[in-house]
């Protein structure tokens, strides 16, 4: 048929037919959207490899499914292929080689070991890692990485709808893996399932310690490191006429001093957990943090916070310790789980200790950019979220204003005078 610049109402017209065929784009040679019978639409670029002519094979790449791209995206990946087909190079075996047999794993391992490790934080490497491992990887692993739809993308992040933060938190991860592949040519043309999907909406969590709770977490890290803290063996059906079993758990001091850290600096749990000795500076009372999530990071230390340091034998090089003390603590999940069940905290993340530190600052008065220092935010608008508890300031503000009116008004606060009826001439003296 006769060639036409592809557009996407040309491309939105082509009906499919008892066979397949291409429409050739009358600017870039060898462009075209191939319509198959099926019904699906790809863009494709065609050409001679070598010395082109009659005589060299013709060869085919596709640049992508139509909904992927657009005309004006395909279009200018073709000008890039016919570039390097000029050149001399031929990029449908370039592709070939590099894309042989590659799956989802294959892809995985490679994003991992040559993007997310030597240029993303270890933090950020190891949750690329968990995320892939426990959601993506099971469900399309074994698939190839140019078969994954966006359908089954989709489909997977809905199967993940009750824990939206994580469902989101894999659209991303996948978004970046497949970014990586195009930019190393793994994958045909600008393939990425994980574009355009929806993701949900994310209610943000704040939950702060009251005094009393505060009070109550206080005493229970108190029991929890002396005389421990008794709690019920978990009985399954299988135990269910067996006698209740009751055992007394001591939680290590270097766990309670993490928890209390926590509390006293605001700080995120790794930043506490991978402390080192030589990052303390207890003469000026800081932490000198090399890295963090938002780089090199000071925080700063009250009394109570410098005390709990104090208090801490030096056993390795990290402040809390390992089951080896050469390494630091992996997580605090299990003494947690003891203390918090124990104060009547069951809700309570070990990150809400940080809100709870922000929380109290922000209702002091203390200023929201003092507090977004003190927690080491790189944008004030993730201090912002603290914004609602700032009213110190406001409380002070609305007070003046209103003794101000009150008396131009010529009312005392609190006066009822103006709901008296003027006296009559009769009670006039």
């Amino acid at each position: 048929m006769a060639e036409v610049r592809i557009s996407k109402r040309i491309v939105d017209a082509a009906e499919p037919r008892a066979t397949r065929y291409t429409i050739f784009d009358r600017d870039v040679r060898g462009f075209g959207v191939r319509v198959f019978p099926s019904g699906a639409k790809s863009f494709v670029f065609e050409y001679r490899a070598g010395a082109g002519g009659r005589s060299a094979a013709k060869q085919r790449v596709t640049i992508g499914r139509v909904g992927d791209l657009t005309p004006d995206e395909a279009r200018r990946r073709a000008e890039t292929l016919r570039a390097s087909v000029r050149l001399g190079e031929d990029p449908q075996s370039a592709k070939a080689a590099n894309r042989k047999a590659l799956t989802v794993n294959e892809l995985a391992t490679r994003f991992l070991a040559e993007h997310a490790g030597p240029k993303r934080r270890k933090n950020t490497h190891d949750s690329y890692e968990t995320v892939l491992r426990c959601h993506v990887l099971p469900k399309l692993g074994s698939r190839k990485a140019e078969a994954v739809t966006h359908g089954e993308l989709a489909n997977l992040h809905v199967a993940m709808r009750a824990t939206p933060y994580q469902a989101n938190r894999m659209i991303a991860v996948v978004g970046s893996m497949y970014a990586f592949a195009n930019r190393r040519g793994l994958v045909a043309g600008e393939l990425n399932p994980a574009r355009r999907i929806e993701k949900f909406r994310e209610e943000r969590r704040e939950r702060f310690l009251s005094l009393e709770e505060i009070a109550r977490l206080g005493e229970v890290l108190r029991r929890a490191e002396t005389e421990g803290i008794e709690w019920q063996e978990p009985k399954g059906p299988a135990s269910r006429h067996r006698p209740k079993t009751h055992t007394r758990s001591v939680v290590s001091a270097p766990a309670v001093a993490a928890i209390r850290l926590l509390l006293f600096t605001g700080a995120r749990l790794r930043e506490v957990l991978n402390l080192r000795w030589e990052d303390v500076d207890f003469e000026r009372r800081l932490l000198l943090l090399p890295a963090s999530k938002t780089g090199r990071k000071t925080i700063y230390l009250g009394s109570d916070a410098v005390e709990v340091l104090a208090s801490l034998p030096r056993l390795g090089p990290y402040v809390i310790p390992g089951d080896l003390p050469e390494r630091p603590r992996a997580d605090l999940k299990r003494p947690w789980h003891v203390i918090s069940r124990a104060a009547g905290l069951d809700d309570v993340r070990l990150h809400d200790l940080r809100h709870t530190f922000a929380s109290y600052g922000a209702g002091g008065g203390l200023g929201l950019p003092v507090i977004g220092k003190l927690l080491g935010h790189s944008q004030p608008a993730t201090t912002a979220r603290y914004a609602h508890l700032d009213a110190s300031p406001l409380h002070s503000a609305a007070e003046r204003i209103g003794r101000e009116i009150g008396a131009a008004l010529g009312r005392g606060v609190g006066s009822n005078d103006h709901m008296k009826p003027e006296p009559t001439e009769s009670g006039r003296g």
